[in-house]
């Protein structure tokens, strides 16, 4: 089970955004929707241990992971979390055979690799660089490279916002079923999408943006 209470992230020019305490259940799935710059993929951030909050805390399995030093938490992130991340962070020069055989590093078993680019239609890309691929074939080896860590977290931020509709529901299905008993968190723009998902929640109602003035009341 993920919770976060009392969650408050200050940024740079002093602003911040506050949110409503929230659950997420172990084997569930759960679709972020909300307005561009309400505080989706902070969210995400946050839980991921990529951000650290300024006020609150992120609890993962009654285990308080927003207070870890950041070793600990990179650690927490590459055991437990598959991030899909809206701008990919694949490594351009290498070929998709590469960018997912790195993860051999943090060891992680890619022996599944094969079955899995295949089930996002992508197998035929496995030894091509990834700077010669179009903007959705980069998302799905992007999505590939989370799941086959098979985390008990999966963060998907728009994943699906360089495909079309129908191939985009087809990767939402590979995400549900790659989610299996863990707990899958998905920021989409694509309201038809939603209803695949088991929750869904709307974060204009749960995350409050705060002014920088009114931020540093906060310090």
């Amino acid at each position: 089970m993920i919770k976060t209470e009392d969650l408050f992230v200050r940024f740079s020019d002093g602003s911040g955004i506050r949110y409503r305490d929230m659950c997420f259940d172990t084997g569930r799935s759960y679709a972020l929707l909300g307005a561009s710059g309400v505080g989706k993929s902070t969210f995400l951030n946050l839980i991921s241990g990529v951000l650290t909050p300024a006020e609150g805390r992120v609890t993962v399995d009654g285990e308080a992971v927003s207070a870890l030093p950041q070793k600990a938490r990179d650690l927490y992130r590459i055991r437990r979390v598959g991030y899909i991340f809206q701008d990919f962070k694949l490594l351009e020069d290498m070929t998709v055979q590469d960018n997912l055989n790195l993860l051999r590093l943090e060891g992680v078993d890619t022996a599944q690799m094969d079955a899995l680019l295949d089930r996002l239609g992508i197998l035929r890309l496995k030894k091509r660089r990834v700077n010669r691929l179009s903007g959705g074939e980069k998302q799905r080896v992007a999505i590939a490279r989370a799941l086959i860590k098979k985390p008990a977290i999966i963060l998907a931020d728009e994943p699906t916002g360089n495909l079309n509709y129908e191939t985009g529901v087809e990767v939402v299905k590979t995400l549900l079923l790659n989610a299996g008993e863990g707990t899958l968190i998905a920021v989409t723009h694509d309201d038809r999408l939603a209803p695949m998902f088991d929750e869904r929640m709307d974060m204009n109602a749960v995350a409050e943006w705060i002014p920088g003035g009114e931020a540093r009341q906060h310090a």
